[in-house]
Parts: C-alpha cells; sequence; structure tokens
C-alpha cells in the first residue's frame, strides 16, 4: 500500500504509538500483545492491527509484538532514523523555549536561531547563537536547511513562510496564530497553543457530561 492511501487519522496516531512503546522499553518489556497495548493506550485492539497492518503488520500470532523491534520501524515510517537539521525563526520567550527542547532524541537538531532583533544577536540557547534573519537566506543554502520552525507575529507569519518557501525549505512547524498555505511542495504544520487551551477549557466545563468514545479521543 503507497503511503497516499494511508489515512490522516492512521499518520496521527503513529507518534503515540511511538511514544507508548518507547515508555514500554524503559520500563524493559519485551513483547506485548495488540490487547495489552489496546489497554495502555485505550484504543481498540482491532485498531492497532488495522493501522499496523497498513505498514505490514509487524505481529506474530500466538507472540505479539517484539516491543523494541516494533519501535524502531515505527520510528523509520516516521523518519526518525535520520536527522534533520532545522532551524527556529524568532527567538522571543516561545522560540528560545523551543530551542531549550531536546528535539535530537526524535531526529531533529537546532541549528540556528534567528530574530529581528538586535539585542538578542550573539546570545545563544544550547550553545547556538542567535543571528539576525538578513543572514537567513544565505545559511538556509549554505547548510541545506529544509525545516524551519516559526514563533513570529501573525503580520509576518505569511511573507517569512513564502520567503523560507522559495529558498528551499520543504517543512514548517508553524506557532505563528495564523494558518499558513503554501505548495504542496511544502508541508505545514500550524499549532494552535489558544486552541489547544480553549479546547481544555470546554472539557473542563463540560468534564462528566459527556463521554467521549477512543475514536475521537485517539483522532483530536
Amino acid at each position: 500500500m503507497s503511503e497516499r492511501e494511508i489515512s490522516s487519522a492512521v499518520i496521527r496516531r503513529l507518534p503515540r504509538y511511538y511514544r507508548y512503546l518507547g515508555e514500554l522499553l524503559e520500563n524493559n518489556v519485551v513483547r506485548i500483545s495488540s490487547k495489552e497495548l489496546s489497554i495502555r493506550m485505550k484504543v481498540t485492539a482491532s485498531q492497532i492491527r488495522q493501522d499496523l497492518n497498513n505498514f505490514g503488520g509487524f505481529g506474530q500470532q500466538g507472540y505479539g509484538y517484539n516491543v523494541e523491534y516494533l519501535h524502531d520501524e515505527i520510528g523509520k515510517i516516521l523518519g526518525l532514523d535520520a536527522t534533520q537539521n532545522m532551524i527556529i525563526i524568532g527567538a522571543g520567550n516561545l522560540g528560545q523555549a523551543l530551542a531549550n527542547y531536546d528535539f535530537d532524541r526524535i531526529g531533529f537538531k537546532v541549528i540556528g536561531i534567528f530574530d529581528i532583533n538586535p539585542r538578542l544577536e550573539g546570545l545563544a540557547v544550547r550553545g547556538v547563537e542567535i543571528q539576525m534573519v538578513d543572514t537567513l537566506e544565505q545559511f538556509i543554502k549554505d547548510h541545506e536547511i529544509h525545516v524551519a520552525t516559526l514563533t513570529v507575529p501573525k503580520k509576518q507569519a505569511r511573507s517569512i513562510a513564502k520567503q523560507l518557501e522559495t529558498w528551499g525549505i520543504r517543512a514548517i512547524w508553524n506557532f505563528a496564530p495564523t494558518d499558513l498555505h503554501l505548495s504542496e511542495d511544502v508541508c505545514v504544520k500550524n499549532v494552535h497553543l489558544d486552541e489547544s487551551l480553549m479546547t481544555l477549557s470546554y472539557n473542563l466545563r463540560h468534564r462528566g457530561k459527556e463521554k467521549y468514545s477512543y475514536k475521537s479521543y485517539m483522532e483530536d
């Protein structure tokens, strides 16, 4: 089955499988059945089997899944077996917080941080110095960067994103409070922190009034 035939819902669940399997590895669990995994993840065993069958199955009848092998294979499917250099544009509080995060463990390495504020120039976050945006184009070309994180104001996000596309960026992790819509050649993940918090607020207010199925929980 080609990747184009894999549903977006299945793709969204893959990082969750990877995380739970990683926790099992940390606890020295060698193998696990789909039923046992379903109890931990609060998703049906049949859903787990269906999802994994999209990529070959990986399980053995009567044995279940080898945790380390399945963790590694899902990592390869997610592209985590190769390191991707990443830049962050916007060195404010959020940008610096992201720069301090350990992305190396999932295959992303922050090698450049950029901003327009001259007072930030030369400051280092985890050993990476903040540079001015006027050096951005050349830096991308010199280091063959394909992944960028945006933590800039809404008004600047769209114009910067379009420039990044022309400079060879092929994936944007966007934290600006606006959706970016670029060509099909650029993968964009729009992350809206306020929407996530509003969803939490809704669930808090309606706690106990509604019951959510495993399916809806998995696809949020």
